[in-house]
């Protein structure tokens, strides 16, 4: 009989784990370089014990054979504003595609406490004299080099990233505007503080 540990695991479970991985950063876990070497592990990996191996000393994270259940939140989701605001915050669950369309709106996403099961996320931007504001995880890297500018404007005060997830921002901004920023987790004794939003917690 075939042990468990040694079945065979799919992209939807490695894309599960790098998630739970995301989550022990935010808990103060792992750092930025411990999530980068143990993410390319679990990318790599090619059985189930393989896989757990990346979470075994990460208490409450574990991957079993439900765990691809973990990953079905869609692959493409449409989120359309017209002369409104609408936002995504908190812990929502989002797809391996986005399409924003904004038509003299304002859409703001929060990705800093999300649920993303997707090694990359992309973004397709369909923006006319609207505003997108974009939140992303500490860490996560991103692309903007495939958007169209049409006197439009993008600021990325995200940087440089130094881990996963990784999203590719696609798509026409027309008359319009893109702020890009990163949330950074600041480590004060037992607290991490969270910035920007400046949200206190225990770490």
């Amino acid at each position: 009989m075939t042990d468990p540990k040694d079945y065979r695991v799919s992209d939807a479970e490695r894309e599960h784990v790098i998630g739970l991985l995301q989550k022990a950063i935010g808990q103060g876990l792992i750092t930025l370089d411990e999530f980068s070497s143990r993410t390319d592990v679990a990318l790599v990996a090619k059985t189930r014990g393989e896989l757990n191996a990346v979470l075994l000393d990460l208490p409450g994270m574990t991957h079993n054979e439900q765990a691809p259940k973990a990953v079905a939140h869609g692959d493409r989701v449409e989120i359309k504003s017209t002369m409104s605001t609408v936002n995504r915050k908190g812990r929502w669950a989002v797809p391996r595609e986005l399409v924003v369309r904004n038509r003299m709106g304002s859409t703001e996403l929060d990705f800093s406490e999300a649920e993303i099961p997707h090694a990359v996320v992309t973004v397709e931007l369909d923006v006319t004299a609207g505003s997108v504001s974009i939140l992303l995880p500490e860490g996560a890297t991103v692309n903007t080099d495939d958007i169209q500018m049409s006197a439009g404007s993008i600021t990325d005060k995200a940087g440089t990233g130094e881990g996963r997830p990784h999203f590719v921002l696609t798509g026409v901004v027309r008359a319009g505007s893109v702020q890009i920023k990163r949330v950074r987790m600041i480590r004060m004794g037992a607290y991490l503080v969270r910035m920007p939003g400046f949200r206190v917690t225990k770490a």
